[in-house]
């Protein structure tokens, strides 16, 4: 015979003194046959081989993070212009006439999880007079510039306005930096005017930081 009974003792079997037969207290079986042949088995084998089920496939959602080329800046106080890409050529970024922004076109857009935004514009021309971007010297720490474009809008509040020497500009100053956090970095021509050098000494950079993502 195969088959054999195993009782597994789930608590102590103690007996009391001049007790015959130890009683447990609960016990657990199961009956452990022969099993049957292949010629018994009603259940033929399978000869198909086995396949996952077809995996799911998943439709990533569409981004929720907006970016946008700039096409108008804002300032704190209302003054807005139009802003029109700008490349650079020898080195030098080519910015528009007085009256409009460049945006440098090989930084980032507005929106942009990472890089600098750099909008560029002059301070006055001889032939237009004041540019838009003579009004940058006013923004100060804290106050909003926005930018739009595409129906979309990007806020930016300004953390630091600093004056940077003209051939630190590219090289020391981190303006074009754009392995950095997004940013907007505005920038315009200041401190003294030598004619014998072409314009201004000096460069005004201002950084601002989002405010929250583009909408």
């Amino acid at each position: 015979m195969w088959t054999a009974l195993c009782c597994l003792a789930l608590a102590g079997c103690a007996a009391e003194a001049g007790s015959a037969t130890p009683s447990p207290t609960a016990t657990f079986s199961f009956t452990v046959g022969r099993p049957p042949s292949v010629a018994e088995s009603t259940t033929p084998l399978s000869t198909t081989p086995l396949s996952a089920p077809p995996g799911r496939i998943g439709t990533p959602a569409p981004s929720q993070r907006i970016r946008f080329v700039p096409q108008r800046i804002v300032l704190p106080g209302g003054a807005n212009a139009s802003v029109l890409p700008a490349t650079t050529v020898a080195g030098q970024l080519q910015v528009p006439t007085a009256q409009h922004v460049g945006w440098w076109d090989g930084g980032a857009e507005a929106g942009d999880p990472f890089g600098s935004v750099v909008l560029a514009g002059h301070v006055d021309s001889k032939t237009e007079g004041l540019g838009f971007f003579a009004r940058l010297p006013e923004v100060r720490r804290g106050e909003v510039v926005v930018l739009r474009g595409s129906g979309h809008t990007a806020s930016y509040r300004v953390v630091s306005v600093v004056s940077v020497r003209k051939d630190a500009l590219a090289t020391k100053s981190g303006a074009f930096d754009q392995t950095v956090d997004h940013r907007l970095v505005l920038i315009t021509c200041t401190g003294a005017y030598d004619a014998s050098r072409g314009g201004y000494e000096d460069n005004l950079v201002v950084t601002a930081l989002p405010i929250g993502l583009a909408q």
